[in-house]
Parts: C-alpha cells; structure tokens; sequence
C-alpha cells in the first residue's frame, strides 16, 4: 500500500501487533528511537487508556494508530509514534512474549537499552520492580511504566482475551522515503493536526546543526549529539531542580561538590582525566580542568551515590515549576541573544505556538551574520539552557508540596557532607531576607498570570549577567523595580476609580507592603503573618455596586480605590451583592483567609453608612500614600 507524498511516495503497511506463530511487530524489526526524540513518558493514565481501549473494542479489527519512520541500515528510525511504541513493546513484555536483542533501542542511551533488555529476560508477568529497582543502569520511567502494566493486569483472569485482542490490534507503519526532509514533515503533521510536540522538533533541527558531513569529525559530532540530548532532557523536566535530573555520578563535577555552584565550561576541552589529582584537586572532582561533555561521558569517577533527601517520584513531585519547558525555551533564547548573540536584528516573541519558526529565525540570522553551518549556535545555546535552568531553579520561585497543602518556595538544593542532600532558602548575602524575596515573586506570578509576561527572562538575564553572582544583595531590589513599574504608572495617571479594570500588580503589591509590616500590633491581630499570595484574580468592590435589598442605599463612588480588594473568583460570587455589615457576618473565615487589604476593610467596617461617608476615604488615603512612598511618587 502507498500514499502519495509530494514529488515522492510513502509506503504504508498495516501490522497486526501479535500476528501468529508466536510473532508481534517486535519480531524481526529493529526501531531506534532517534537521539532528539525524549525519553519514555506516558504514565498510568496514558498507558491504562491504551489497555482499556484493547479490552474494550468490539469491532472486527481495532486501529490503534500510525507509526512513521524512515529507514536505516540498523532498522527503522522512529520519527512519531514512539510513546505508543514503547508501550506496546511493554505490554508485550508482560504477557510474555521475547525478540531478538535490540528489537526497540534508545540511540545513545544506555540505561534505557539496558532496561529493555533486562526487560527482555524476565519471567512473563513477574514483579520486575522487586527485581529490577535496585540495578544502578536501570532506567527507571521505563521500569514504572513496565510496572504499571503489572498492577493492571494483575487482578485481571482474562488475560488470554486481551492477547487475542491484541491480534486484532492494526498499527499503520508508515515509512518515509529515505531523503525525505524531516524538518518539512514535521511541519505538515503539525498543520494536519497531528500532535507534535514543538520543542522536540526544535531539538531535532539544533542537534542537525552539530552533524557534519566530513567523516573525521563525526566522532566528535555523535559525541557532542549525545551529551546535547543529555542536557537538553535533564533541563526538560521542569519540575523538582535540574542536578537531579542526572546521573548521580555526574552532579558533583557538573555542579561542584556540594552541587550548588553555576555550571561552567560546557563545551571546554576535556583534560585531566587520568592525570592523578592532588587531595584539594581531586575534592572538586576536576570542575576546572574536564569539560560538562567529558563528565556526561563518563570520563571520571565519582562519589557512591546519593542516598535519602527527596529523590523525584513518580506521584505529585514535591518542587513544581511556575512555567512549562516549551515557555522557558523562549524565555531561554531570549536571554541568549540578549547576551551571546547580541547584533541580532529580531525580538523573541514569547508565544509557544511559533516556538520551531523563532528558532529557525534566529538560526537563519546567526549563519548570515557569523558564517557556519549552525553548530556554534547549538553549542551555545545548550549551554545557556543548562546554566539558565540552574539560576531558575535556585533564584525563582516554585510551588512546594508537603502532603496536601503547598506554598510559594525559594530554595538551593545542596549535599551535605555525607551522602544526603537537603533544601535550604537560598542565601543571597547577609542582611537579605529569602521570604522578602519569596513573596516579591509570589507577587508578580499571581499578578501576571500569562507565560507571555517578561518578568522571568527579565531576572535570568540580570542573574546571569553577574557572572559571579555576586551582586545578589542587589537582587530583591530589581525584582521590586519589575513590580514598581507598572504601580508607578498607575499612580502617576492619577485616575484612582477604575474599580474592576484596577491592575491586579497594584492590589497585589499594595499586600507585599502590608505583609512587610505584617509585626505591628494591629496587623498581627489579622493575621497578617500567616498571609500568602494566592491566584485572587477578580476585583471586587466591598460595598457592592447594585445593593441586594431595598433598604441597602446605592453609592455612587463604588469604583473607588478604597472599596476594592482582590479576591479569588468563587468567593467574588459567594460576596456578590451583600452589603460590608453582612459580608462581615457571614463570611467571616473567608475574609481571614483573604487579601490584606480586605482584612484591612473589614476590620474598619463598623457601619455601612459610616464606611461610605468617611470610613473608605481615611482608608484610601492611607493605601494610596503607603503605595506613593514605596514608587517614590509625591
């Protein structure tokens, strides 16, 4: 069967998974799943979706979806598809069936091909996390997922049926031709519908720019493809903090002993590794003299692993990122060009939609402007990724969970002297207060809700533009100047009754500053101590704007400053039409839970005449002069 493809023809073969005779689609094939393709991710949702909708199909055949890929002398090069293929192979596994060494493999990724061959070997069904949990090369989402499967079929006596489901089971191979351009490709299943992920594309096209032609340099080449996509996928997952996201050998030498230091000289030559090292040499593990790549590489040895602190799990990790790796990329190159390639002509645009065109674009300019093919761009670029990352996870905020309950976080992760490692509030110098510069970020996050705002990529340049870091003490006063900004702008205009259409940075900022005096007596009363910033993001006025009841007297000057709060959008509509008095009654807890400046209003509400007629003017004039005198604004 073939389809059509432009100037060029695609051949489509539809596989049945188990196909007789003890045979599956394993059988006889190698895949390879390509250096820029990440690793397996599905979890108990996706991999449980795929068993039931087996299970459950009543349909003659069932047509579980496409596989595209392009051959190569090893086998098929999987260029979409490779979750479900992964899965699939999984399964297969469980129920019992065995194939050739190799059948599915990861390009240069060791641990995985261990995993799947050590997968290969065990008893059809058994516990292979008992068994195989404790292999330092095993990888591990592979053994989850491995794992996962177990535990569905494990209650399950039809075991039998899903097998001959599952030779019912169609997947289309679809093969491209051989000098198809994947890049073009890429971009039409996109405009198709397809669900590509666009920064793996991206991926793809930045490790393309590091393979030459010329035969001598393709060693060096594969080795530098390898330990970009090394980098690339330990900056990948956004949450918990990026030195965990490598191999424990690699976080000493990469991040310094204690595993808190920038990361420095990526791309550097590598040296030293069987010179013998003197006692102090050999305590920083050779940071100075062996390059990132050579450490990815294994060129050294390195301490017994980590044990205890809080490894990454498999349920809800305990340090969430503020934004997704797709945003962070373009906040990323935004940095970059700032910084690396500063006589570039455009603007990165923060919008993860066109993420593959801003690149190309910026690509394109450096080979006009700097000559090449491209590579010394991907080589840069990587390496600002990983030292980005690094600041990110240590000077911006995350959310921390602790069993059920989560709040803002600003922390280092650092080994302790013996095999452990904790989290600590970040240290930025004496007399600076971490929990100031917590809440400051707090502050701006809830307030600039979209991933398209600057306030991000504004703070990672101005970190990494101190290369040393040590103008940290300097730090809580530029994320403030971010905040001021636009709280200035609002005061100079002058127009202080634009009830809802009030900026949220100004309600917001207005509660960093009541919290900053949240030790005065009165304000310890309501609880100002125990306050943090949540995603109130509807403008409410205290006294309402249409009255519940007759008796309830309309007002007139309802959008001024000193009658709005900011309140999160279900308690807006529990508050709705309810007069100050009444608010007071019956939503009590809410409001000590609430906003300061609503604790503030409703501790001053006595009477609701009194709190139209002088009670909200004192209050406003109190707000407005504690907002001027921090923006500097007379």
């Amino acid at each position: 069967m073939t389809m059509d493809s432009e100037n060029s023809r695609q051949t489509v073969e539809s596989l049945h998974i188990i196909d007789g005779d003890g045979k599956t689609i394993f059988s006889g094939n190698n895949y390879i799943i390509p250096l820029y393709q990440r690793a397996f991710a599905w979890s108990d949702k996706e991999i449980s979706q795929l068993i039931d909708d087996v299970y459950g199909f009543a349909a003659e055949n069932y047509y579980i979806g496409s596989l595209v890929v392009q051959s190569r002398k090893e086998g098929y090069e999987v260029i979409d598809g490779q979750q479900r293929l992964t899965a699939l192979y999984l399964l297969l596994n469980y129920l019992g069936y065995r194939w050739q060494k190799n059948s599915l493999c990861y390009e240069c990724r060791e641990k995985s091909n261990y995993t799947l061959n050590r997968l290969n070997e065990t008893s059809p069904g058994s516990d292979c996390m008992s068994e195989l949990a404790e292999e330092d090369k095993i990888e591990q989402t592979l053994l989850k997922g491995r794992s996962i499967i177990g535990q569905k079929l494990a209650g399950k006596k039809d075991v039998q049926k899903l097998k001959e489901k599952l030779a019912r089971v169609v997947l289309f191979r679809i093969e491209v031709p051989e000098h198809t351009d994947l890049n073009r490709y890429f971009e039409t299943m996109n405009s198709s519908g397809e669900q590509l992920e666009q920064h793996d594309i991206v991926k793809a096209n930045l490790m393309k720019l590091l393979q030459d032609d010329a035969k001598e340099s393709q060693g060096e080449d594969e080795r530098q493809r390898k330990n970009f996509a090394c980098v690339w996928d330990a900056c990948r997952d956004m949450n918990g903090y990026v030195q965990m996201h490598f191999d424990k050998k690699q976080r000493g030498p990469m991040f310094g002993t204690r595993w808190n230091d920038l990361p420095a000289n990526i791309f550097a030559p590598v040296g030293g590794a069987g010179e013998e090292k003197s006692a102090s040499a050999e305590s920083d593990r050779g940071r100075q003299d062996l390059s990132i790549l050579g450490i990815i590489e294994g060129k050294i040895d390195d301490d017994k692993p980590a044990e205890g602190g809080d490894e990454e799990g498999y349920g809800r990790p305990r340090f969430e990122s503020i934004t997704n790796f797709p945003y962070f990329l373009l906040y990323v190159l935004d940095v970059f060009v700032s910084t690396e390639f500063k006589e570039y002509s455009g603007s990165v645009s923060y919008d993860d939609h066109k993420l593959q065109q801003i690149f190309d674009s910026a690509v394109r300019e450096w080979k006009e402007k700097r000559g090449g093919n491209g590579k010394e761009f991907s080589l840069a670029f990587i390496e600002c990724l990983l030292k980005c990352r690094f600041l990110f996870d240590k000077y911006i905020i995350k959310r921390e969970y602790k069993n059920e309950d989560s709040d803002w976080s600003l922390k280092t992760l650092c080994k302790s002297r013996g095999e452990k490692y904790s989290y600590w509030d970040t240290d930025f110098g004496k007399g600076v207060d971490c929990s100031q510069i917590c809440m400051l970020q707090a502050c701006l996050r809830v307030s600039y809700t979209s991933p398209r705002s600057s306030w991000i990529p504004d703070l990672l340049k101005w970190l990494i533009a101190d290369d040393k870091l040590e103008q940290l003490s300097q730090y809580e006063d530029r994320i403030e100047s971010i905040a001021k900004e636009r709280v200035r702008e609002f005061l100079l205009e002058g127009n202080y009754r634009q009830g809802v259409n009030t900026p949220h940075i100004v309600l917001n900022y207005l509660d960093y500053l009541l919290w900053k005096e949240r030790k005065k007596e009165e304000y310890k009363k309501l609880g100002f101590e125990k306050f943090t910033f949540e995603f109130r993001n509807s403008v409410e006025h205290w006294y309402p704007q249409h009255p519940s009841r007759q008796s309830f007297e309309p007002w007139d000057d309802f959008d001024r400053f000193g009658n709005l709060c900011i309140l999160q959008r279900d308690v807006n509509a529990k508050f709705s039409n309810l007069s100050p008095v009444s608010k007071n009654n019956s939503y009590r807890q809410m409001i000590e839970k609430g906003s300061l400046k609503l604790r503030l209003m409703s501790s001053l509400t006595k009477d609701d005449r009194l709190w139209k007629e002088e009670t909200c003017a004192d209050h406003e004039r109190e707000m407005l002069n504690l907002l001027k005198e921090a923006c500097g604004v007379r």
